[in-house]
């Protein structure tokens, strides 16, 4: 891919050769190594044989547009941090970005401090992968396999779900708010705060309570999210009403 850049590798993925050039050119002079892509069937190939450390790509594009490109790379096990670019921005548009695995969503206009600043934040989550397992209750997260059992049947998880589920589970007992999860997980500012963490503590309730299981992961009204195993006995102290509880100010479906 191109020059490394002392700021790290962006594969940049537009259909319009005039903002894909301008990007190109402003990225690098911040002091990102670049690589364009003029579309998302070509962004996949080029994901593969660089292995850009960020992607910065385009919602809309005619052959395959940015939202399945995301799900291809999420399907195929591969975890780049990727920044959507879009001139949508309606939550529902951003909600659908981030749940098809996008790390950030940037609406166009925009100018590109920001994209730079959003980048290097992208960049900075990206830690060594982790070798051991959490166990909560029957839960069992494995950080290195990025794999979900529970009582020794797998749950599967996006991206998004796992790293939210993770967090959780490695702070077990202990409640955890909105903007603490936000910063941990996403690990920047976006617009759509508390949408984004409401929208996937859903997710991850429908795939945890499956099968009528007691919930373990609450809420605390007014506060945050715990994720507690349900042989704790403190249940009565989350502020959730049984499966059909309120999840808090503020908060999406639960």
């Amino acid at each position: 891919m191109g020059a490394q850049g002392s700021c790290g590798r962006v594969l940049v993925v537009d259909d319009d050769a005039a903002i894909r050039r301008a990007l190109g050119r402003g990225l690098r002079l911040k002091g990102f190594g670049v690589e364009l892509a003029d579309g998302g069937r070509s962004a996949l190939v080029k994901v593969a044989e660089a292995g850009p450390d960020v992607v910065v790509l385009d919602v809309s594009m005619p052959d395959l547009d940015g939202i399945e490109v995301c799900r291809h790379l999420r399907a195929d096990g591969n975890d780049v941090p990727v920044l959507m670019l879009s001139a949508l921005d309606e939550v529902a548009d951003r909600v659908a970005g981030l749940q098809a695995g996008g790390d950030d969503y940037l609406v166009k206009p925009f100018a590109l401090d920001e994209l730079v600043l959003r980048l290097h934040a992208l960049l900075r989550r990206r830690p060594p992968a982790a070798t051991d397992s959490v166990r909560v209750g029957g839960l069992v997260l494995d950080a290195a396999a990025r794999t979900v059992r529970l009582d020794g049947r797998p749950v599967e998880l996006t991206r998004r779900e796992f790293e939210l589920l993770e967090v959780l589970a490695r702070n077990a007992g202990l409640v955890l708010t909105r903007d603490q999860l936000l910063d941990r997980v996403w690990g920047y500012d976006f617009e759509v705060r508390t949408d984004a963490v409401d929208t996937f503590v859903s997710y991850l309730r429908r795939k945890l309570e499956t099968g009528g299981r007691t919930r373990i992961l609450h809420t605390v009204r007014g506060v945050g999210f715990v994720l507690r195993a349900e042989e704790s006995g403190e249940d009565s102290e989350s502020g959730d009403t049984g499966r059909g509880g309120g999840s808090g100010a503020g908060a999406g479906p639960s």
